[in-house]
């Protein structure tokens, strides 16, 4: 009987190694695992419609330097789906502030997408950036176009 014990908690530790060994496996990890070509790169997300009344429209572009194999700096913008850059301009309607908090929420936005950059310059990892409440839009726009460049930029 203690053998069948024994025998049973040495198959239960292989699972559970073999379990945690594959933890992590997932497509972020693999990215980690990747190298890059040292160079430029830039990544387009695709275009988001917007929510119903029209807000949030638009895409990002990220762009990417590499150096030795990994992300050194990073750099996210967010346009309108006419390609006008999301700036202080963003938000307003014929160059005038019509609603106060539409333009603050819209100005969060555009502050909170740069951080983005920022982030993944200093972790160089994707995965590791986190959403900025106010700005998930741009985020998923963001994760998307740093896919892009990354693909590029593998060998």
């Amino acid at each position: 009987m203690k053998r069948k014990k024994t025998a049973v908690f040495v198959v239960a530790g292989i699972i559970c190694a073999a379990v945690l060994c594959g933890c992590g496996s997932g497509s972020g990890s693999s990215r980690k695992e990747a190298t890059y070509k040292d160079g430029t790169y830039e990544g387009k997300s695709s275009e988001y419609e917007g929510e119903e009344d029209g807000s949030g429209a638009g895409y990002g572009v990220v762009t990417l330097t590499i150096s030795g194999g990994k992300i050194s700096d990073a750099e996210f913008k967010t346009y309108e789906l006419d390609g006008t850059l999301k700036d202080k301009e963003y938000g307003k309607q014929n160059g005038e502030v019509a609603n106060q908090d539409f333009y603050n929420k819209a100005q969060r936005a555009v502050q909170a997408s740069a951080k983005y950059g920022e982030q993944l310059a200093s972790t160089g990892n994707a995965d590791e950036v986190d959403a900025i409440t106010g700005a998930t839009i741009s985020y998923n726009e963001f994760k998307e176009a740093v896919e892009d460049a990354l693909n590029k930029a593998a060998e």
